[in-house]
């Protein structure tokens, strides 16, 4: 019997635009999407697969059997099935031509079964009542680069763990990450990739379903519900995206037609040796809108406040991987695909969503990441300052005695600060596989080794950029981090960490408050070295500055457990000067009581400043020190 050829509403418009590369929202046409025919409800299925000898659709409405989709113009099969429902399971079924039918997950379902088990599931983008409308108002109005980003970054679910090892739901992350977050001062929660993987081990980096949450995380709609939550309560939600590479598994995306069809027709090109995926084809315009239409999918549709997109190295070089390598024509290893996609999605998201951030992972030396692309840069708004994070992680790695002398670890970040903006992260990826937790990296006992991570942090939010920790950074954790249990909260009961926790909500608290650590963490005159050339002491001094000439915090970083008595420090204005945070206060787990310390300048010219104070500096510590009544400057 021939079957009755139904299709939603301008499907060969869409179809058009999607093999143009210039579709945006293709999810909204491609998958299973709930319609009604002649009265009928039901659900239209529809696949891109241009290669398919045949493609049938079978699941819970059909017993599955085999039933033929039809085809058309641009690779599009489709068929509409009176009566499916939500929730039931299906498959389709690509026949190769030569007898072989494989069968294959939908790459837009907006649900999956939980992994082992691998069918997509009936399931279309619903109406969502959100409630967060003053959120993106406020959010509209903000300038994203002179604002204070202070992100936790965390794992969906191994922040916490019932005592059977249960996962927490969204609604129950909801009701303690969101108010803990607020809680100790940060402004974003960045996940960890929720989208749909079968391995658990990839922490979500190996992807399956582009358009879907993970069946172990809960529903698209409970997302949004998190999202809607956490907006309500002043926190703004970003996600890990990876648009590079995907999970290989053969009822996935891996030659979803029987031919490259997602990734590179180049076997060197497609194939990832270093991290056993495929690559995406990104000059393919059939993948480009699939991959953009996912990053509009989870920025629209979910209201996400930004994506950190994943190994943008592994998109923009050719060698990056371990592999044989394919030059390009011109016999070089920059891959011109990738340059041209990342630039085409930065500008695609950005005309839609202005306001919106668009962070990048990027380890090389390139230049021009979060430049516009009408100067030649990727567009991205934000990257991942990785120099800073090996280089600082090595300094304070060393036993004291030869911080002095390797200062320049610290202070190299200076040669390049304003070439980019960027993000300083100490990220899930430095508390795993053998490299210890932030607390594990540092030596001495444990009084010295969380004076040593109070100086880490101290120092992070006073240098330029903005900031991301790792869940369990914050609270000193011993071990490293494990994808399959929850954080060691147990801690907390012991010496020095609740101290540190305490001191952690202090600084991110400063960090909101303090203008001169957010307003010009982007320009040169946000900051005043004063002294980086301590190789004798290892001390560094300088200033941070707030738009208002009066907005300023003085900055001393002690990188050794000797306390330097005397020491003069050049200061801009003549008047009085106080401690507003010194690391190695007793109420931090240090030793200092003289907290409300106020120093009168002299008339003495250093640092290049035309006045000084004279300070006592305690054995490894970070200390800031603002103008408390100063002449020559209008408040």
């Amino acid at each position: 019997m021939k079957q009755l050829v139904v299709t939603l509403p301008n499907f060969e418009e869409n179809i058009y635009f999607f093999n143009q590369g210039n579709h945006v929202e293709a999810y909204r046409f491609l998958g299973s999407k709930s319609h009604i025919h002649d009265g009928v409800e039901g659900y239209q299925f529809s696949v891109w697969a241009p290669n398919a000898y045949k493609v049938y659709l079978l699941g819970d409405f059909n017993q599955w059997t085999n039933q033929n989709m039809n085809l058309f113009d641009g690779g599009v099969w489709t068929l509409f099935i009176p009566n499916a429902q939500k929730g039931q399971c299906y498959k389709y079924g690509i026949d190769h031509g030569n007898g072989h039918i494989e069968y294959k997950i939908d790459p837009f379902s907006n649900r999956f079964e939980l992994a082992p088990k691998d069918a997509s599931i009936v399931w279309d983008v619903y109406d969502f009542e959100w409630q967060d409308a003053a959120w993106l108002r406020r959010r509209a109005r903000r300038d994203k680069f002179s604002t204070p980003l202070q992100i936790y970054e965390m794992h969906g679910t191994s922040w916490k763990q019932h005592e059977d090892g249960s996962y927490y739901s969204f609604a129950e992350l909801a009701d303690e990450l969101i108010p803990y977050v607020k809680k100790m001062g940060y402004t974003h929660i960045e996940f960890l990739p929720l989208m749909d993987h079968p391995l658990e081990a990839s922490w979500g980096y190996q992807i399956t379903g582009y358009f879907s949450v993970g069946g172990r995380f809960g529903t698209n709609e409970e997302f949004k519900e998190f999202v809607n939550r956490a907006h309500q309560e002043n926190i703004g939600v970003i996600m890990d995206w990876v648009p590079g590479h995907y999970c290989r598994n053969a009822n996935a995306l891996a030659y979803y037609d029987g031919t490259p069809t997602y990734e590179y027709q180049d076997i060197n090109k497609a194939n990832n040796v270093g991290w056993g995926t495929l690559n995406f084809d990104l000059g393919k315009t059939q993948v480009q809108s699939f991959l953009i239409s996912s990053a509009y999918f989870w920025l629209e549709e979910f209201h996400l406040d930004g994506l950190r997109v994943d190994a943008v190295s592994n998109m923009l070089y050719l060698d990056f991987d371990q592999g044989p390598w394919t030059p390009n024509e011109d016999g070089t290893n920059e891959n011109k695909e990738g340059v041209k996609f990342l630039q085409k999605m930065n500008q695609t998201i950005h005309e839609a969503l202005p306001d919106v951030l668009m962070i990048a992972e990027e380890s090389t030396s390139r230049e021009k990441i979060t430049h516009p692309v009408s100067e030649g840069g990727l567009g991205f708004d934000y990257k991942w300052n990785m120099g800073w994070m090996n280089d600082t992680l090595k300094f304070f790695e060393m036993d004291p005695i030869y911080r002095p002398e390797n200062l320049t670890l610290i202070t190299f970040v200076f040669m390049y600060q304003y070439k980019e903006r960027y993000v300083l992260p100490y990220s899930h990826d430095e508390v795993v596989h053998g490299k210890s937790s932030m607390l594990g990296k540092v030596p001495g006992d444990r009084f010295n080794q969380f004076a040593n991570l109070r100086v880490i942090h101290g120092y992070m939010l006073a240098q330029p950029g903005k900031i991301l920790h790792f869940m369990g950074n914050e609270i000193g954790q011993y071990l490293e981090w494990r994808f399959y249990s929850g954080l060691e909260w147990n801690d907390l009961q012991r010496p020095f960490n609740r101290e540190y926790q305490h001191y952690m909500q202090t600084i991110n608290k400063l960090g909101l408050k303090e203008k001169a650590f957010f307003e010009q963490d982007h320009e040169p005159s946000g900051l005043t070295v004063l002294d980086a050339d301590n190789y004798d002491e290892g001390v560094l001094t300088f200033i941070r500055h707030g738009k208002h000439p009066r907005d300023f915090i003085i900055v001393i970083c002690n990188f050794v457990p000797v306390q330097r008595d005397s020491v003069r420090i050049g200061v801009p204005y003549r008047g009085q000067y106080e401690v507003l945070l010194n690391s190695d206060a007793k109420e931090f787990g240090g030793k200092w009581t003289n907290e409300k310390e106020v120093f009168k300048t002299e008339e003495i010219e250093f640092n290049n400043q035309p006045h000084s104070i004279e300070v006592t500096i305690p054995a490894l510590s970070v200390m800031y020190i603002r103008p408390k009544r100063v002449y020559g400057v209008k408040k």
